[in-house]
């Protein structure tokens, strides 16, 4: 990771950052923070047209943001409105020193809730993109999702995330500046699961899952499980 992408990276730490912690735990908050991150600066009123609240409500919530430096001013159309801008592209923190406070467990639990609102409303608009021709049909194979199972030690989850977002930087690098380059939202999981006893008292087969299980999106003439 380069300094600058250090740099775009707002780290929490539930010990220092409590206040900021809590002014983030609001599902609207974090909603105003991702639409600056992924649609550039906006105004109160742009914002409140977006979510559906009033401008009143989203230009205090703005200020809360502000206080605690996830966003700051942009430079300004005309000097009738504040234009704000997020000051971080990503926010991050560590699993471990969150479940060290009730307050900070809170915050993550809204935040997975946000980013399982931000999956939905992104597939609905994609398929709106694509269903009225502002996305081009050549985005259509290579999007989707997967479900796939793996057994993996903690060493190895760990190791998959740190590839997946050095992959992700070196390919939006290389891409930078090419005019066919849209924003594609990519949504992350990797959430371990102990095995459930079943009716009899047994462990079932560690292979097993829910009937979606394993399914993966993958381009036409691909071949694999």
């Amino acid at each position: 990771m380069t300094d600058d992408q250090e740099h775009r990276r707002r780290v929490l730490d539930p010990r220092q950052d409590a206040a900021a912690l809590k002014a983030l735990t609001h599902p609207l908050r974090i909603r105003l923070l991702g639409l600056l991150r992924m649609e550039g600066p906006a105004t109160a009123s742009e914002l409140a047209v977006s979510t559906g609240e009033s401008s009143a409500s989203t230009s205090y919530h703005l200020r809360v943001l502000a206080k605690y430096a996830f966003i700051t001013e942009a430079e300004h159309r005309d000097g009738r409105e504040r234009r704000w801008k997020s000051v971080h592209d990503v926010t991050n923190w560590s699993n471990a020193a969150m479940a060290g406070s009730q307050e900070a467990r809170a915050f993550v639990d809204v935040a997975r809730r946000a980013q399982l609102d931000h999956l939905e409303r992104s597939l609905a608009r994609h398929q709106e993109d694509l269903d009225t021709g502002r996305l081009d049909a050549v985005w259509l194979e290579p999007s989707g999702f997967t479900d796939l199972v793996a057994r993996l030690t903690p060493e190895s989850l760990t190791e998959l995330w740190t590839t997946f977002e050095r992959t992700v930087s070196e390919l939006a690098a290389r891409d930078e500046g090419d005019p066919r380059t849209e924003q594609v939202v990519l949504f992350t999981g990797g959430l371990a699961l102990a095995p459930e006893a079943d009716a009899r008292g047994t462990e079932p087969n560690a292979k097993a899952g829910s009937a979606e299980a394993g399914t993966v999106k993958k381009p036409a003439g691909e071949d694999g499980s």
